[in-house]
């Protein structure tokens, strides 16, 4: 029998200004949050009454804001920032055109990524160091608020990364996921008993216009 159920409800921040197409990992960037009505509906879908964590990323902090902005009816604390929950950190690679990149790697490409997941830009992370901060956060933020929903606005390599974890495959595979701006994924962490903890995937990378409370 389950005893306890955890959910957690992954937004992606709203698109950043001014890149246009550079790798930013974690610079820190401001994020376009004026469409009001886009907040409205991700307002709606995301549950009442739950723990909300940011990243140490001004884009993350801005776009929780205008999701909370559009609940007028809620007044809710500050969001936790986790920066283990951040992006990837690129390194030297942060600020380069994908076309810069791949001449930079004489011409080595990744299908779905900027680089497979076990490889490391200079002075940055991989994505495998990635899933594993993130695991422990999770771990961590679960047993803390075990039994709780918790809203996490964080990034994209964040939620392919906690997917890798709930669903135990390897970070490569990971990479695949398609992660929109301001979409919603849903994962559940169930903990029961002698039947130990699990995790359920309840969504992945659905917008807020396409959702009913779940």
């Amino acid at each position: 029998m389950i005893h306890t159920v955890t959910r957690w409800w992954f937004v992606r921040h709203a698109p950043v200004i001014g890149m246009n197409g550079r790798i930013y990992g974690q610079d820190d960037l401001e994020a376009d949050c004026a469409d009001a009505a886009h907040f409205k509906h991700l307002a709606g879908t995301l549950p009442h009454g739950a723990i909300w964590l940011v990243s140490h990323l001004k884009r993350t902090h801005q776009t929780a804001s205008a999701i909370l902005a559009a609940r007028v009816m809620e007044t809710m604390p500050a969001p936790i920032i986790t920066s283990e929950l951040a992006e990837q950190h690129f390194g030297d690679w942060q600020g380069l055109t994908y076309a810069e990149l791949e001449a930079r790697r004489d011409g080595a490409y990744h299908r779905f990524w900027h680089a497979p997941a076990r490889e490391r830009p200079p002075g940055g992370e991989s994505f495998e160091d990635v899933v594993a901060r993130v695991a422990a956060a999770m771990d961590r933020i679960t047993a803390a608020h075990a039994g709780k929903d918790i809203v996490a606005v964080v990034h994209g390599g964040t939620i392919r990364a906690a997917l890798a974890v709930a669903l135990g495959i390897e970070p490569e595979r990971a990479l695949g996921f398609a992660v929109d701006t301001c979409s919603v994924t849903r994962m559940d962490h169930l903990e029961g008993g002698t039947e130990g903890a699990a995790w359920r995937i309840v969504t992945v990378n659905q917008h807020p216009q396409a959702l009913t409370r779940l």
